[in-house]
């Protein structure tokens, strides 16, 4: 589900600063142990991609749970 708090404005792609993590809201994994995407909000460790490419060239990794092709 996209957001428009913290520093998202409705973009498909959040970035995890703390973890350089970047996550697909419209495949967002929303089971207890998934994605945690108000909680990286919350902790304004959020940065919007409109991009994965976008998200890699700055060294995030995908998310295991919802995007796959993780390189951890």
């Amino acid at each position: 589900m996209r957001r428009y708090t913290g520093n998202m404005n409705g973009e498909r792609y959040l970035g995890n600063t703390n973890t350089l993590e970047v996550h697909d809201l419209d495949n967002e994994d929303v089971s207890n142990s998934g994605c945690q995407i108000n909680e990286i909000i919350r902790a304004k460790h959020d940065k919007p991609f409109t991009s994965l490419l976008s998200a890699h060239s700055l060294g995030y990794d995908n998310c295991a749970k919802c995007l796959a092709g993780s390189q951890r």
